[in-house]
């Protein structure tokens, strides 16, 4: 071990006044302590407890502003407190509580004194502090009102460790005024602090992911755990955050000492702000590994305990008991009984067609039952030039159904096919419902899903004549899903309903 250095002893010493003013806020309740009270059969009162409940009854009525609170109203309340423990008159709780309160402000009126020993100056010193004061007085009952004084509130503050898992962002704050103030020894002591900080959190973390293997046994607990490593994710992300913060501040207070022209003055500062510097690099590197075990622990020890827990419930599952048991043993219901067997049988099969069925070859049947006769001959090669007509009869008419459906498009950012269909009255073009190659058109659409425009060579392996149909797209993705509903068009065909939206580069939604 390294032999501390002066500046090292003089850093424990710093602030020594300070932190022996706050035991000497502690000093009247030890002082009740040795008081030895009893009750009428006999069982010791502990005055020392009697005493912190004393500065909770005054602190409850500060916080209601009621300022007329007197030694008899403190004496009903602890009568109402220790009702059924202690067997005391009301005569005597007024004797106690006038007792009480005269440790906590001495009849004199004066402040209490505490005397030590400063370490730092070397010389022995005098705190006074003052818990409670006289706040009111009422000369027709002839009664003293008290009330909370400011040494009161902070020994009532320091009887409860409000929120220590925030201790951390509590030194980062004070690190950040140390450092705006110039005091940077006192800085580099901070940090120290906050170290040890974080090696606390470390130790809590350890037994944490001990306590998540070992005491998840139900979902209950397992959601609760969930939201506990989540609320202590939040408040790492939001303590590193701070860190950055204060590591950019280091990093400019360090140019700008750099920068002073007398730089033998700054010399002294420039060192220890280098200190600063490296101590709370190292600071925040271990504090990143919190963030890190904390994402490990809600990825793999949740886990590990979510399977544990699923596979104890396997292995704990008795068929006869839970369930031969529960069907044969209860005179249970027939929707009951469903739901108990439901989960033990098998799956079952959903028949379903393909939406093309619908326009497959069919079988017509004549007027007297028979069917028409079968073309079983082989089908001759149709003539090229017709063809081509067709295909390009068809892209038209594509065409004019993509530019109506980009414009649909352009004022919702989804449309149903059965909405489009009932809009083509109002644009005049309630014929094309007769028209098999409308239907034929959303088949392609919902074949093709995503729609994206073609690449050359997509272009050149499938010559149709809808490579400009789907030019018109653009940069955009169409995406054509089926929804439920068929849609009757009022003529002799029908069709699937669809949803048709715009999608990612991907085709996702």
């Amino acid at each position: 071990m390294e032999a501390m250095d002066r500046f090292e002893i003089d850093d424990t010493l710093s602030d020594f006044q300070e932190r022996m003013s706050k035991v000497a806020l502690f000093d009247p309740l030890f002082e009740l302590q040795r008081k030895k009270q009893s009750d009428e059969n006999g069982q010791p009162i502990e005055m020392m407890e009697l005493g912190l409940l004393t500065l909770l009854f005054f602190f409850e009525h500060k916080l209601m502003r009621n300022t007329k609170v007197g030694v008899k109203d403190l004496a009903q309340y602890l009568m109402r407190v220790s009702e059924g423990l202690l067997k005391v008159d009301i005569s005597q709780w007024e004797y106690l509580a006038r007792d009480i309160i005269q440790v906590f402000r001495p009849a004199s009126g004066k402040k209490r004194e505490f005397s030590f020993f400063n370490w730092e100056s070397g010389e022995r010193q005098t705190i006074y502090t003052s818990i409670l004061r006289a706040n009111a007085f009422d000369s027709k009952s002839n009664t003293q009102f008290y009330a909370l004084d400011e040494d009161g509130l902070e020994l009532v503050f320091a009887t409860k460790e409000f929120y220590s898992e925030f201790q951390l962002s509590i030194h980062q704050l004070v690190l950040r005024k140390q450092l705006e103030k110039g005091e940077f020894q006192g800085a580099l002591r901070q940090i120290n602090e906050m170290r040890v900080d974080v090696e606390s959190l470390q130790e809590r973390m350890v037994k944490l992911e001990h306590e998540i293997k070992r005491s998840i046994v139900s979902e209950e607990t397992l959601k609760r755990y969930s939201r506990l490593l989540e609320d202590i994710y939040a408040r790492l992300q939001r303590e590193n955050e701070e860190f950055d913060e204060l590591r950019q501040f280091v990093k400019e207070t360090l140019t700008r000492l750099y920068a002073d022209t007398n730089l033998e003055k700054q010399e002294r500062a420039y060192e220890l702000i280098l200190r600063i510097s490296n101590q709370l690099e190292r600071v925040h590197a271990e504090h990143s590994g919190l963030l890190q075990q904390c994402m490990n622990l809600k990825n793999h020890a949740l886990y590990s305990a979510k399977e544990s827990l699923y596979y104890t419930g396997l292995n704990s599952f008795n068929f006869e008991q839970d369930v031969a048991g529960l069907v044969f043993g209860l005179p249970l219901p027939l929707e009951s009984m469903k739901g108990v067997i439901a989960p033990f049988m098998k799956l079952g099969r959903m028949r379903s067609w393909s939406l093309l069925t619908l326009f497959a070859e069919q079988n017509m049947i004549g007027g007297m039952g028979e069917q028409t006769p079968r073309e079983d001959s082989f089908l001759e090669a149709a003539d090229e030039e017709s063809d081509l007509q067709f295909a390009l009869r068809r892209g038209a008419f594509f065409m004019e159904i993509m530019n109506l459906l980009i414009q649909e498009l352009h004022e919702k950012t989804e449309i149903e096919l059965q909405q489009f269909i009932a809009r083509m009255g109002e644009y005049g073009r309630g014929h094309w419902l007769d028209r098999r190659s409308f239907y034929d058109f959303w088949l392609i659409l919902h074949q093709r899903s995503p729609v994206r425009v073609l690449s050359m060579e997509q272009k050149q392996d499938n010559n149709t004549g809808l490579e400009d149909v789907f030019g018109l797209l653009g940069h955009r993705v169409l995406v054509v899903c089926e929804c439920s509903g068929i849609v009757e068009t009022g003529t002799r065909y029908q069709i699937q309903n669809m949803k048709l939206k715009w999608g990612d580069e991907q085709g996702e939604l």
